[in-house]
């Protein structure tokens, strides 16, 4: 078993600042100033904002040295990257400078490891942030420093290709974006003369059949078991397909209380807390199985529009987008509730058009799913690797 020493004890933490924005003479001098905006990848090689001297000097700011590992402790909770150029940063971020007996590399992938830990516990009514005391108190395995560049160099391959799984997603959904607004979208020429429906009107005319999960102490994380009836969440949707993740369940005389709330093939769930506004599909061979709170579920009027259309109109539609970001008053996905999908409108095109769209989109998923690896997808690999390589397992 490996052992550990607080993170603190092997880093030194330096904090930012930033200067007065009414004085000119601080502003765009030679000395990049980073935030959380540039946070773009797990290197800070440019900003977007510069500083000069003077604004150092006078401000909390501090240039740090090229080689430290930058966290966000509030807004990006969980980030991370290694600076390759001296810059000075602002209070939202923490520059951790390793000291001799620990490995840049492996630092950052620790603290990437520690992303969900570190988000979990992050506080603020509305801009959430961890603090200091956290940070400093995170258990740093205690491994030579060889060791700790063999697991960084057998993390960073890993997660390369992860990054290129990511890239070729990224273009498979880029394609079906543009495949949708074309085919069953605004772009498509007929699209003036499809008529526009509500979400409402879409669904099965019939009492729950847009409906949210159980709320307060009507399904308590206590009732949870180890085998029962299943329990749907955030995670069931959160790719924008419907995938199992973490398994719940509850017994089946819970279930008989909560079975207005059961989800049936074809359905279409909605993450409405959390990361919200991602949708997917119930598959057909769901088993008896309900929602938690943080979905909307919507039981589709077939004849009308397919599911799998309606799931992409949800999360990749730029006018629903638009529409979202209208009823929210421009936050993107905020407060997502069953009064704002109700009211939600699309203009439906004829089955026809919709079932040669959904013909294309699982293709793409069928391509997708064939360049997987053996053992599951590049993420898998990395996050287990990441997770054995920080319990001393590697």
């Amino acid at each position: 078993m490996t052992t550990t020493v607080p993170l603190g004890e092997v880093v030194e933490i330096r904090g930012g600042g930033t200067p007065s924005r009414s004085v000119s003479d601080y502003w765009d001098g030679p000395i990049p100033w980073a935030t959380v905006k540039d946070f773009k990848s797990t290197v800070l090689e440019k900003t977007q904002e510069s500083i000069t001297t003077e604004g150092v000097a006078n401000s909390a700011t501090n240039v740090v040295p090229a080689g430290a590992v930058i966290v966000p402790t509030r807004m990006a909770v969980g980030k991370a990257a290694i600076n390759s150029i001296d810059l000075a940063i602002n209070q939202d971020l923490k520059a951790l400078i390793p000291k001799e007996c620990v490995d840049r590399r492996f630092l950052l992938h620790f603290l990437l490891s520690k992303a969900a830990f570190l988000e979990g516990r992050a506080q603020g009514a509305t801009v959430k942030g961890i603090k200091l005391d956290l940070l400093r108190s995170l258990e740093f395995p205690r491994l030579g420093i060889e060791e700790q560049r063999l697991i960084a160099s057998v993390l960073d391959k890993a997660d390369g290709i992860q990054r290129k799984r990511a890239d070729f997603c990224e273009a498979i959904h880029a394609f079906l974006k543009s495949a949708y607004v074309h085919i069953v979208g605004h772009l498509n020429p007929s699209h003036g003369d499809w008529a526009p429906f509500t979400i409402e009107a879409l669904a099965e005319q019939r009492k729950g059949a847009i409906r949210s999960g159980p709320f307060g102490s009507a399904l308590r994380h206590g009732e949870f078991v180890d085998e029962g009836i299943a329990v749907l969440g955030i995670d069931n949707a959160v790719q924008n397909k419907f995938a199992w993740a973490e398994r719940r369940f509850i017994t089946p005389s819970k279930y008989q209380e909560l079975r207005r709330y059961k989800v049936f093939p074809g359905d279409v769930i909605i993450t409405i807390m959390g990361t919200t506004g991602r949708s997917a599909v119930v598959p057909e061979d769901i088993p008896e199985a309900i929602t938690t709170k943080h979905l909307a579920t919507i039981t589709c009027n077939k004849e009308l529009i397919h599911p799998e259309v309606l799931s992409f109109a949800i999360h990749s539609d730029p006018l629903i987008i638009r529409q979202i970001k209208s009823f929210n008053k421009g936050a993107i996905m905020d407060g997502l509730n069953l009064g704002t999908i109700r009211r939600l409108e699309i203009s439906l095109p004829p089955m026809d058009e919709q079932l040669r769209f959904v013909a294309m989109l699982r293709k793409a998923r069928a391509i997708y799913a064939a360049s997987e690896t053996p053992d599951g997808s590049g993420e898998d690999l990395f996050q287990s690797l990441s997770q054995r390589a920080f319990r001393g397992e590697l």
